[in-house]
């Protein structure tokens, strides 16, 4: 408590208290226009975090997460457009109240839901994140080797689409981290004789391609046809007391369900939302209600999406180890900082540590106050047509890549890798399993040559490390269900029965 304590008293700045009311309100507005998100707003202010410093940046980007859960609900609940993928369950009931009349209760549900889920997630990584860390100074290159083989292939198999296509990113995302100097022998690798390239791509320079650049493209192309938003008044915003005796059980599943989740690689924030959704109808009395404006479908998963999004640290800070792709933006702002997140940081960076907690709380509580009576000025974002916005997100990368190293080399990186990622997009591959496999690379390196030195070819070394076994085990689990579930779709689709030809239409050839 002393140390939280002292974590408070850092907001005596009144620097750190706006870069936290920034961080909320520029994540809400994200998290309420569609295709953005959380992972293009920090990849355009990801340049900019040298000038923020460490402290700065972690309040920055807490913000824009925790604000960007929260403004995914709003659209959904009003408009049925999920501002993000992870509040696409939101929109199942919560629309559906919208239709009865009862859009208010349904907003102030969620929002006291989102409330509750990331204090208790930011109370858990308060007190798992020091836990862990002393955990972790006792795991090997083995483990970190694991934690890094499964954070890539958890995404692969868990984040839908293809799983082909995103071993193929991440081999891909593996191949450019290799660019630059070897960091065992100090040689040059695959620079072409170019000595720009020594110091390998910029990341900045490719996550705000990917990103960036390549969501200015995509939302460019699309038609956008604004509709007509009524928002409620504040006077039918509270909900009723059945409403409430409803909603407040299911939120606190949700919140623990949610925080378990997150400490999963991959999409931990859409998969705790459709978890808590199955769970709070198999345990409902009245399980038709679903679908038709259940309060319990809007207070889980919403509880569990934000409280995924708090857990999504836990392992970042104590590990150093980012399982999802906006922890490895969050870790990228760390280390342009020269801070290393890892099994010493909170004993190291004590003071970073505790002021990013005091921060997650304040930015929690402000979401709380600015959401509910902001919410008609937050969903008139959608009658925006994005093509007045997305040459301002193109000149910000431009600007925030140029300023990082005065170099006009990583502006060009930077604008192929948006031209490559809007091409990949629409090939359907997904540029999240690329960005994390750039940024675990030096560790997953490090982690084989150290591991191959230590066992001197002798596999028995692995095996006799039941850490490393364990966690090598859940992977192949996840990734059999993973497969078999792929399977069955397919069975599914192929026995499924076409349409019955008209015997009046002559057959070709005929």
């Amino acid at each position: 408590m002393d140390n939280l304590g002292a974590g408070f008293a850092a907001f005596a700045d009144p620097a750190y208290v706006i870069l936290a009311l920034v961080g909320v309100v520029l994540g809400t507005m994200v998290g309420v226009l569609p295709g953005i998100g959380p992972i293009g707003a920090m990849s355009v202010l990801l340049g900019m975090t040298t000038q923020l410093g460490p402290t700065g940046s972690l309040i920055l980007f807490a913000g824009i997460y925790f604000g960007s859960t929260y403004g995914g609900s709003t659209t959904s609940i009003l408009l049925n457009v999920p501002g993000e993928a992870s509040s696409v369950v939101t929109a199942l009931d919560g629309h559906e109240m919208t239709k009865r009349g009862r859009a208010g209760p349904a907003l102030t549900i969620a929002a006291l839901s989102s409330f509750l889920a990331g204090t208790i997630a930011i109370f858990g990584l308060m007190m798992s994140a020091p836990w862990l860390s002393g955990m972790a100074v006792k795991l090997g290159p083995p483990e970190y080797l694991a934690l890094c083989v499964a954070g890539l292939l958890l995404l692969a198999a868990l984040a839908g689409g293809s799983a082909a296509k995103a071993i193929v990113m991440i081999c891909a995302g593996l191949a450019i981290g290799t660019v630059g100097i070897d960091p065992a022998g100090g040689d040059l690798r695959f620079t072409m004789g170019s000595p720009t390239l020594a110091e390998g791509f910029s990341f900045i320079a490719l996550v705000m391609g990917a990103f960036g650049v390549a969501e200015a493209l995509t939302m460019v192309g699309r038609r956008w046809r604004p509709k007509p938003v009524k928002a409620p008044r504040l006077r039918e915003l509270l909900p009723s007391r059945q409403e409430s005796r409803q909603a407040a059980p299911a939120a606190v599943r949700g919140s623990v369900i949610g925080f378990l989740l997150g400490l999963v690689p991959g999409p931990a924030a859409v998969l705790s939302t459709f978890a808590s959704y199955v769970v709070e109808r198999k345990i409902s009395r009245n399980p038709d209600k679903f679908g038709k404006g259940a309060v319990q479908g809007v207070s889980g998963p919403e509880a569990a999406n934000n409280a995924a999004a708090g857990a999504a640290f836990v392992p970042l800070l104590a590990l150093g180890i980012p399982f999802a792709p906006t922890m490895a933006l969050v870790l990228a702002a760390l280390l342009l900082n020269g801070i290393v997140p890892g099994p010493t940081f909170v004993e190291d960076q004590p003071d970073l540590f505790w002021t990013v907690i005091a921060a997650m709380y304040i930015a929690n509580l402000m979401l709380l106050v600015l959401n509910l009576p902001l919410v008609g000025l937050f969903t008139r974002l959608l009658s925006i047509p994005p093509q007045t916005l997305m040459p301002l997100v193109i000149g910000l990368c431009v600007v925030g890549v140029y300023a990082e190293n005065n170099s006009m080399f990583d502006v060009v990186v930077m604008l192929v890798a948006g031209l490559l990622g809007f091409m990949l997009r629409r090939a359907g591959f997904s540029m999240a399993p690329f960005v994390l496999a750039v940024v675990l690379q030096p560790t997953l390196e490090v982690s084989l040559r150290q591991t191959l030195a230590f066992s001197d070819g002798n596999p028995g070394y692995v095996l006799g490390r039941p850490v490393t076994m364990v966690i090598l085990g859940l992977v192949v689990l996840a990734v059999i269900v993973s497969a078999r579930r792929a399977l069955l779709a397919g069975k599914a689709t192929r026995q499924r029965p076409g349409p019955v030809p008209d015997e009046r239409t002559p057959t070709p050839g005929a």
